[in-house]
């Protein structure tokens, strides 16, 4: 965590407050993950996870935001996607494609010069 100047708000009153706030997670030095878990946020986030807050006027509820903020990119980089079932399509949606080629066709035809003798 490190805090700092806000250029929102709560960094342009007199008393200028350090109301930004920074928060980081070294993936290098993570004991909390695995092998595979650290492989991963390497592969998608790389070294350093970082998030910033500087909405609120407090420091504490920007600490609050940012620590969000990591959470989730952490998150989403270690989520792992559903692998995609593959599928036929429906007989529906066959023929609705073959109908649209059919109307494409016809419709080509019918702009092509007449042919002439």
């Amino acid at each position: 965590m490190r805090a700092s100047r806000s250029s929102g708000p709560g960094g342009q009153h007199a008393n200028v407050t350090a109301s930004r706030v920074e928060a980081s997670f070294d993936v290098h030095a993570s004991r909390a993950l695995t092998d595979a878990q650290r492989a991963r946020l390497l592969e998608r986030a790389g070294p350093r996870v970082a998030a910033v807050s500087q909405d609120a006027r407090s420091q504490a509820r920007n600490r609050d935001l940012a620590l969000e903020r990591l959470a989730e990119r952490l998150r989403r980089a270690l989520a792992v996607p559903k692998r995609r079932r593959a599928t036929r399509p429906t007989a529906a949606a066959q023929e609705r494609r073959l109908l649209q080629k059919r109307r494409d066709a016809q419709r080509k035809r019918e702009r092509r010069a007449p042919e002439g003798d």
